[in-house]
């Protein structure tokens, strides 16, 4: 049996901890690095901020990347989107790069049920170094957003974006069925790992501002349960079911236990398990 994976947690929501489970994952970056966030709509104040993220992100000469959404709004269009990453902070601590806005390139999918590939954003290539950056939390469709999602989502293309919920048929876009939807998204990011290799990977998430909104929704409902830290794995399926389980057995949970359970969030996880692109049993340590 192989063995389990080890996701690093602390409580310390500060730049102190989040160097903290960086180190302790004793993966360096390399090469050109992209930092993969949610700018975060405008409205939203639940996005990673540059006081808690800007060291961590200078310290390992990364750029900021995103690709724009597929849903209108001021981040579906390049320019608009540069200025809300501006507005939001991100530019006052790296240069940031929308990936699609010269355009998408398609990634294969290996053994997809729903997708024969995945539709990222071109300079997606020009990095050869990733760190999914992401802020863990509710999500209106997915359930939840964590490494998985900011992968599939966040580096797809609109039109990739569009095909991921429709499993494979961009026509059908956000229509498409529930259940084929969180399992393209796991798809996706194996497309995404498999494109850059997995040892070029390392994967963060941020548990604060718990809301059962993402930061996408510019008028997210108000958190109701207290922060619960930072966790840090080699592994993007360890990290988000560590995540989920630590929402599961908080005493204040409530409200997005219900959102993931009602959206069939933990599918994703379970066909991540299923594509290897990680493990829902795990090693968790406190730092």
């Amino acid at each position: 049996m192989s063995e389990q994976p080890f996701v690093y947690i602390t409580r310390d929501i500060s730049p102190k901890g989040l160097d903290l489970v960086y180190k302790a994952l004793g993966r360096v970056p390399h090469g050109k690095v992209a930092v993969k966030v949610s700018t975060g709509e405008p409205g939203n104040t639940h996005y990673l901020k540059a006081a808690l993220v800007g060291e961590f992100v200078k310290g390992i000469q990364g750029d900021i990347v995103e690709c724009n959404t597929a849903y209108g709004g001021d981040r579906s269009v390049t320019e608009d989107h540069y200025k809300v990453a501006e507005d939001h902070g991100f530019t006052s601590f790296a240069k940031v790069v929308i990936l699609d806005e010269d355009g998408e390139i398609a990634l294969p999918v290996t053994d997809g049920k729903h997708l024969k590939e995945d539709l990222v954003g071109a300079r997606f290539k020009d990095y050869d170094f990733h760190v999914i950056l992401s802020h863990f939390k509710g999500h209106l469709m997915g359930g939840f957003g964590g490494a998985l999602k900011n992968m599939s989502i966040g580096y797809a293309s609109p039109s990739g974006k569009l095909t991921i919920h429709g499993a494979g048929d961009e026509e059908l876009g956000f229509g498409g069925d529930q259940d084929e939807f969180l399992e393209s998204m796991a798809e996706a990011a194996s497309a995404v790992i498999d494109a850059a290799g997995k040892e070029n990977f390392l994967y963060i998430n941020i548990m604060n501002y718990l809301s059962v909104d993402c930061d996408c929704d510019g008028n997210p409902a108000p958190p109701d349960m207290e922060d619960i830290g930072i966790l840090a794995s080699l592994d993007p399926v360890a990290v988000d079911q560590a995540c989920v389980d630590l929402i599961f057995s908080a005493t204040d949970g409530q409200s997005v236990v219900e959102r993931i359970e009602s959206r069939h969030g933990q599918v994703t996880l379970r066909r991540a398990a299923e594509m290897n692109l990680g493990s829902r049993e795990y090693t968790l340590e406190e730092i």
